[in-house]
């Protein structure tokens, strides 16, 4: 398992969720998939910039993060996005609505609150139609610490001559590699910026495989290393 490297600091988005789902809700959920798919609600209808706050069933099965963290295969992941919406709409949490279009069916879900509930009350009523929202569906992202925290928490002090090479670094290569390249760093108890720009030097002029962030030995982590920084992993 990946560790998590901490929540950077500064300035951070926020998602507003009810006091009452911490008090009520939360200690009576027993399947995990409840609890993802009811916090993933929370969190994308408050990316949502419009007077009719909802998702469709779609707008899960289409958000590859979400999927991958209920199921370790597409079936498995669609199984429990089944499960925990069924369970959060038979506590009430989330209100449901399937709907017959012109062109196409999808379900449709909603935060058991007083807007959701005047929502669906206004849809039966054919005062809106969900169709009308097509196209603004939200995406988890990855939101990546800077370059700085992710060097404080995993190699060590900053100081003004490292702060300018990672700067440097910051521009030459995608934050994804530097991420991985100090992985690796951390992973062979090699917390040397040197080592970390070995690796990073080593994939830019030599290439970078794919599969290079599930190092299996030490001799694989060894080759990430350019030859001008191998006395750096002399035990």
């Amino acid at each position: 398992m990946q560790g998590f490297t901490g929540f950077p600091e500064g300035k951070q988005r926020l998602t507003s969720i009810p006091n009452l789902f911490f008090s009520e809700v939360m200690p009576a959920i027993k399947d995990v998939a409840e609890l993802k798919v009811t916090l993933y609600l929370f969190w994308a209808l408050t990316q949502q910039d419009r007077p009719i706050r909802y998702l469709r069933l779609s707008d899960f099965l289409q958000d590859n993060i979400l999927m991958d963290g209920l199921g370790s295969s597409p079936t498995s992941a669609a199984e429990a996005l089944s499960r925990g919406l069924e369970l959060a709409v038979q506590r009430g949490t989330l209100l449901h609505v399937h709907i017959e279009g012109a062109d196409s069916a999808d379900e449709f879900y909603f935060v058991n609150s007083a807007k959701g509930r005047a929502a669906i009350e206004g849809l039966g009523r054919g005062k809106w139609r969900p169709n009308q929202d097509v196209g603004d569906a939200v995406t988890l992202l990855v939101e990546r610490p800077n370059v700085f925290t992710l060097y404080e928490q995993n190699i060590g002090a900053l100081t003004p001559m490292i702060a300018e090479e990672l700067k440097d670094a910051e521009r030459e290569y995608p934050i994804r590699w530097i991420e991985e390249a100090i992985n690796i760093a951390v992973k062979n108890n090699i917390r040397k910026w040197r080592y970390v720009r070995g690796i990073l030097e080593r994939w830019r002029t030599q290439g970078k495989d794919s599969g290079v962030n599930r190092q299996n030995s030490e001799t694989q982590r060894s080759k990430q290393v350019s030859d001008q920084f191998k006395d750096i992993i002399e035990r």
